[in-house]
């Protein structure tokens, strides 16, 4: 199985990109078009793991560290519902940073796992996330401008990302994006949902 290779990623949010979302898609065609509802699992005591359900799938993606303001990410884990027992218990709640609850079946189903597991958890919250994505390829870099819907919140957000972190630092000043910050989705919603104070 060929390794994967966790890729820096440079994410902003705003209710408007302006300029930069024009550079965009002049310097690139329209790669991908994909829409998506995803349910992101949030908690009080975790900012380091991403913890999100998508097309019936449970994913994980861990916070590896912090280089020239970007951030890299790698992922952990991919389930398909049902989910067995033992990945909520040993691999998801840890995530999470709290304690899981009493497991009262082998295996879950996406329904199973959100009607008797995550609603009724006192340290858990679920943000529930409509993307439309558009996805753009410059110089070697992975661009995405998407509009999204949190908890029915409207904001948009832009994203590069590449192994090559010059690659990055390069198609970020070319398009602009210099004076936003860097922020991942799961700080990004946090602040939406007010579990996390604005950034300045």
């Amino acid at each position: 199985m060929q390794a994967i290779i966790p890729r820096y990623e440079f994410r902003a949010f705003a209710q408007n990109f302006g300029l930069a979302e024009e550079k965009m898609r002049k310097l690139s065609k329209l790669d991908k078009f994909r829409e998506s509802s995803e349910i992101y699992i949030l908690s009080l005591s975790n900012n380091e793991n991403n913890v999100k359900i998508r097309y019936d799938t449970l994913d994980i993606k861990v916070w590896v560290k912090e280089e020239k303001g970007l951030q890299q990410w790698k992922p952990r884990i991919q389930a398909v519902f049902p989910v067995k027992m033992e990945v909520l218990r040993d691999d998801v709640f840890p995530a999470l940073g709290t304690a899981g609850p009493e497991f009262n079946r082998s295996e879950y189903t996406l329904a199973q796992f959100l009607e008797d597991i995550l609603t009724p958890h006192p340290q858990l919250v679920l943000a529930r996330v409509f993307k439309r994505r558009f996805g753009y390829t410059i110089k070697g870099c992975i661009g995405e401008i998407a509009e999204l819907l949190i908890n029915g919140a409207a904001i948009q957000t832009m994203a590069l990302e590449s192994a090559d972190i010059e690659a990055v630092l390069k198609v970020k000043q070319m398009l602009g994006l210099h004076e936003y910050e860097n922020v991942n989705y799961l700080l990004a919603i946090k602040r939406i949902l007010s579990m996390e104070p604005l950034g300045d």
